[in-house]
Parts: C-alpha cells; sequence; structure tokens
C-alpha cells in the first residue's frame, strides 16, 4: 500500500493522463465527424467531451481528498472522491440523454454517408480506450480509489460506445457502396446504441458511488480481520463490537472492548492506545480508529462470546 503522498501523486498523474487522452479524442472526433458527416462520431465527440469534464471532477476530487482533517472535518475529506465520482456519473448520463436525442432525431432527416475517415477514428478510439481502462481501473483498485475506478468504466463505456459507432459507420458506407438505402441509417442508429450504453454505465456508477458515500461499513469477511488483531491485543478480554466506515479510500473504526475492570484508568487508555496502533499499523486503509473501554464481567450489559464470533461485527 502507498503512502498518503505517493498515493495522491500517482492518482492524480493517471486523472491527468486521463484528460489529455480525452481533449485530444474530443478535438480528433469533433472535426473529423464534422468533415465526414458522421452522426455516430459526433456523438462520440461529445461523449469525449463530457469525459474531459469528468476526469477533471476526479482531479479536483482527489485533490480534496488528500487534505488533512481540520475543525470542519476530523475524518478527514476522504469522501471528496465519492463525491467525484458522482460528478462523474452524473455527467455521463446527461451525455447518455443528449447523443440519444440528437441521434434520434437524426433518423428521420434525410440519410447522410460518412467518410472512411470516421472508420480510422473509430478504431483508433477503441485502442485508446481499452488502454485507459485496464490502465485506470487496476490503478483504481490498487489505490482503493473510488474515483479512478468510476473514472475508467467511463473508459470502458467509451470503448463499448465507439465499438456501436463503428458498426454504424461500417454499415452505412457498405449501404451506400451496395446501394442498401437503409444501412445508411446505421449510422444515426448507432448513436442511439452509443448512448443507451452509456445511460447504462453511467447509472450503475451512480448507484455504487451513492452506496460508497451513505457512511457504507466493511463486510463482515472484510472487518473479521480487525477483530482478530484486536483480540490479540494484551489486556483485551472480550471485543464487545467494531464498526468499520468507509470514508474514500480509507475506513474510521469505531470499536468496543471489554478489559479487567480492576485495573487503573490509566491501565485502560494503555490498553486502548495499543488497540489504535496495533490497527493502523497493521492496515494501510485504516486511518483512525476511536476505543470505547468496557469492564469486563458478566454483570454487564455485554454479552458474553467467544473470540472470532460473527456476531461481534455490527
Amino acid at each position: 500500500m502507498y503512502q498518503p503522498e505517493k498515493r495522491s501523486q500517482i492518482a492524480e498523474r493517471a486523472a491527468w493522463i486521463g484528460i489529455i487522452a480525452n481533449l485530444l479524442l474530443a478535438v480528433l472526433k469533433g472535426i473529423v465527424g464534422f468533415v465526414a458527416n458522421s452522426r455516430a462520431l459526433l456523438a462520440d465527440a461529445v461523449n469525449s467531451a463530457s469525459d474531459v469534464m469528468g476526469s477533471i471532477a476526479v482531479l479536483i476530487g482527489l485533490r480534496i481528498a488528500r487534505q488533512p482533517p481540520d475543525e470542519d472535518h476530523p475524518y478527514g475529506h476522504g469522501k471528496a472522491e465519492s463525491i467525484a465520482a458522482i460528478i462523474v456519473s452524473v455527467l455521463l448520463f446527461v451525455v447518455g440523454l443528449e447523443i440519444g436525442y440528437s441521434s434520434f432525431m437524426a433518423i428521420f432527416e434525410p440519410a447522410v454517408v460518412p467518410g472512411i475517415w470516421a472508420v480510422y477514428v473509430l478504431i483508433f478510439t477503441i485502442v485508446l480506450k481499452e488502454i485507459l481502462f485496464h490502465y485506470q481501473n487496476r490503478l483504481g483498485k490498487k489505490l482503493n480509489s473510488q474515483a479512478l475506478i468510476a473514472n475508467s468504466w467511463d473508459h470502458r463505456a467509451d470503448v463499448l460506445a465507439s465499438s456501436a459507432a463503428l458498426v454504424g459507420v461500417g454499415g452505412s458506407l457498405l449501404g451506400a457502396r451496395w446501394e442498401i438505402p437503409y444501412l445508411i441509417y446505421l449510422d444515426p442508429v448507432a448513436g442511439v446504441a452509443v448512448s443507451l450504453f452509456v445511460l447504462r454505465t453511467a447509472y450503475k456508477m451512480i448507484d455504487e458511488a451513492i452506496h460508497n458515500t451513505l457512511d457504507h461499513v466493511l463486510h463482515e469477511e472484510e472487518a473479521s480481520q480487525l477483530v482478530e488483531e484486536v483480540e490479540k491485543v494484551d489486556g483485551v478480554l472480550r471485543v464487545d463490537g467494531l464498526r468499520a466506515r468507509e470514508h474514500g479510500h480509507y475506513v474510521i473504526v469505531d470499536v468496543k472492548i471489554s478489559v479487567d475492570p480492576r485495573i487503573t484508568v490509566e491501565r485502560g487508555h494503555a490498553i486502548g492506545k495499543n488497540v489504535k496502533h496495533c490497527l493502523m499499523d497493521k492496515f494501510a486503509h485504516v486511518n483512525d480508529v476511536l476505543v470505547h473501554i468496557n469492564p469486563y464481567g458478566p454483570e454487564f450489559p455485554y454479552p458474553q462470546k467467544p473470540k472470532g464470533n460473527s456476531d461481534l461485527i455490527h
């Protein structure tokens, strides 16, 4: 796991690569789409232009997320990445609607045969976007960055969208060559297909981003590792409960432990500090730990549970 500063630098470099690539593709597809009279390519150009804005939102989110905790944000700014992911998703959804509307209306206009250059640009786009998808997706998972992962799936949506556009442009060219009028309309039909790909991807991204923003806790199998480490700390007689809240790329842990009721307050405080340092030292994604000390014994309101019991995680 990378240190926070190194993590931010790597993530921001990935965001900049996305911005430059999307800007290049938006300009290239816009010019060629206009010259080649391709509705599908122009729709794809608008999609790339929105990707530029989305990548900028990701970059801003990454920079805000790396800021240290302050008085107003004691848990840090990690959720800025989730907010950036939501912005990217909403932009993608709006673009999908715009692409679908303009392409659908073009079906009722006189058919225009696109130029062959539209095919070359779309092939180039598919190759470049697939490379960007794998690069950002793997990096996003390694850095646990929701914003980068969301942006990577935006690239994959572009691959599917450009593939649909390629089929449409190619079919239209073949229709003109073989004198099949209906095939010529495959270009705007492909634009509609592009919009459906984009809308589906945007919906999935929005759903996941909102889920992660609403104080999502780690699942039992992930949190059980934290419980096991707490149980190993000297002086901890029982783990009464543990919650690990995702806060962007890191988690905040709330844990309740039982200790010998006859020890001093100072000793109980030391045990709590050891629990905190244990989790933060052994798990790079744990950013802070809040420990509540309970007195151990059958007369106290916390149920006796064997160590490792999954019910401890709630």
